[in-house]
């Protein structure tokens, strides 16, 4: 693991044209300060594989605002009205996924499998053009296995050797998320010595983590604050 001392530095990795997951349930347990030093990076048709695309002007809807986003793969995209407006200008393509089947897709991804067959979506639109298979006398779904170039997560703590631990509901997407990328980097409110956090608390080993920043922004009852 690598302290870096700004979300920028952290980022030096991000490139135009790659897939980056975004963990988080629209604001909340998101990586917010990475996001909007994203928004910032002279780079575009990213692909974002996250629960959805923020809120209008807020999260990764800032990155749509700055037509940065080619493609989004997720499970809840109406609670940003502009998502909706852009995919019907022909401005940003969307998958559409359960959001079990999106947690599922990223674990698969994490754990090295091609892909998994699942009854969800059965006989709806949103199986349209997939590979389906009669098992046992039942049809399924198959589904591809969700991977990465790069994933920016959020967390509570890390230690000096990358170890996480999460603050309730932020431990959502971002523990799978941290197992399904080229390049994992975390922004936590508070880095403590190896040997400080609990081993049973740990949910993402630092195996997993190669870059960590302290988090400048922080979402309360009131919005999103900055931090400390």
């Amino acid at each position: 693991m690598k302290v870096y001392d700004s979300a920028e530095q952290a980022l030096s990795c991000v490139a135009s044209g790659q897939t980056i997951m975004v963990g988080g349930f629209g604001l909340v347990g998101g990586p917010l300060t990475l996001i909007d030093a994203l928004v910032e990076l002279d780079v575009n048709n990213l692909t974002i594989i996250s629960n959805n695309l923020g809120e209008q002007g807020k999260g990764l809807g800032k990155l749509l605002e700055q037509k940065k986003v080619k493609k989004a793969v997720g499970s809840y995209f109406t609670g940003n009205r502009d998502v909706g407006e852009a995919f019907q200008r022909g401005e940003i393509a969307i998958d559409l996924l359960p959001q079990g089947t999106l947690a599922e897709s990223i674990r698969a991804g994490g754990a090295g499998i091609g892909g998994y067959y699942t009854k969800t979506s059965v006989g709806t639109d949103l199986a349209k053009g997939k590979e389906t298979k009669i098992i046992d006398g039942e049809e399924y779904v198959f589904e591809k296995a969700l991977k990465a170039d790069v994933a920016i997560i959020r967390a509570h703590k890390a230690d000096q050797l990358g170890n996480l631990v999460y603050y309730k509901t932020a431990r959502n997407f971002n523990p799978l998320m941290a197992t399904a990328a080229k390049v994992v980097i975390v922004e936590v409110d508070e880095i403590v010595a190896a040997g400080e956090l609990a081993s049973d608390a740990i949910i993402t080993p630092h195996l997993f983590v190669d870059r960590v920043v302290i988090a400048k922004k922080v979402l309360t009852k009131e919005g999103v604050v900055e931090h400390g």
